[in-house]
């Protein structure tokens, strides 16, 4: 069941990317050789008027083959107005910026309807618990504090308090800020707390956050942009992190640490399963957003230096730059997946 899960999750992310970048090439006249879901030999497939559709055996990725992405064109000829590289930037910007841009509108509808059929837990940092023998206890935090900040970065949403408390120096005293329940407000340093659970080394505050639920159609419409805003924001500060060393690479995940997720996920019911899914969206919306090498970002970035200089970068030079970027991109997968497999045996 949970590979069912899994593969059904990533597909659906990885389709409604994928189908951002072929809506938008259409719309432009770009000729579209083959939409792909998975990668590797293709199970099965049909030929449309121009387009071949096909499902692939490795249920991870997928693509949108567009005419004049490659320097030598080994595929059905077609005009040349109908190639990528000869449309307009503007249009070619929005052929790329629309596979993510999809992710991100899948990731807010997705959210809204959770919100409206299932209810939300309150975003306000709001301390709800607050466990004995843990350091929270012990400095003097309290039920019904709200935190204001962690190590003088602000504190909005209970996402903002959780990637900071995550990203903290766990051998340096983190300082939170709180607003206490007579409006005073007061600072309090501490540090995690060491804790073996099911053989794996967390640390652990001791703070618990409101889990009160809230229901209603405007509730879930604010709930909505304000969750979707905090998840942009965790992107950013992990993202900075990566090169502060808050965050190490060896802590991300690839598939198969997914895999372990959804399988987390799965026993807490659907709508958590399709909270996971509006996350990883946006995850792959945003990183596919970074100007890197074989990133859409990087696509992105070709058109931007294209409007600057005055004229296109040769498209050799660029598909030379993007195919090094894949090859390190491939390196790095090899990497994270490593590392996944290492913590399933941990």
């Amino acid at each position: 069941m949970t590979i069912l899960i899994f593969i059904l999750v990533l597909g659906t992310i990885v389709f409604v990317h994928e189908f951002g970048h072929f809506i938008f090439a259409k719309l432009m006249g770009v000729y579209v050789y083959e939409f792909a879901i998975g990668m590797g030999p293709k199970l099965f497939g049909f030929k449309g008027k121009e387009t071949e559709y096909c499902l692939r055996l490795i249920p991870i990725g997928g693509f949108c083959s567009l005419a004049g992405e490659e320097v030598d064109e080994t595929k059905i000829k077609v005009p040349k107005k109908r190639r990528l590289q000869d449309k307009k930037p503007w249009q070619r910007f929005l052929i790329m910026f629309f596979g993510p841009g999809f992710n991100f509108i899948f990731a807010v509808l997705v959210l809204f309807f959770i919100a409206l059929f299932n209810g939300y837990i309150d975003y306000e940092p709001i301390i709800g618990k607050v466990e004995k023998d843990f350091p929270a206890y012990e400095v003097g935090l309290e039920k019904g504090d709200r935190v204001l900040e962690v190590n003088e970065k602000r504190i909005k949403t209970t996402d903002d308090l959780s990637i900071y408390l995550a990203i903290a120096n766990k051998k340096k005293e983190t300082k939170i800020t709180v607003k206490k329940k007579d409006g005073s407000t007061k600072s309090y340093s501490l540090k995690p707390k060491k804790v073996t659970e099911d053989g794996e080394i967390t640390y652990r505050y001791g703070i618990g956050m409101n889990t009160k639920k809230k229901y209603g159609f405007i509730n879930s419409v604010k709930y909505t942009f304000v969750k979707t805003n905090a998840l942009f924001r965790q992107m950013f500060i992990t993202l900075g992190s990566l090169f502060t060393g808050g965050v190490k690479v060896n802590q991300l995940a690839g598939p198969i640490g997914i895999y372990s997720i959804v399988g987390e996920q799965s026993k807490q019911g659907f709508a958590s399963i399709l909270y996971l899914m509006a996350f990883l969206s946006i995850n792959v919306g945003f990183i596919n957003l970074v100007p890197l090498p074989a990133f859409d970002g990087g696509h992105i970035l070709f058109i931007i230096i294209e409007k600057i200089k005055g004229s296109p970068v040769s498209t050799k030079t660029e598909n030379m730059i993007h195919t090094i970027g894949l090859a390190l991109l491939m390196l790095l997968m090899i990497y994270i997946t490593f590392n996944d497999i290492i913590r399933l045996f941990k």
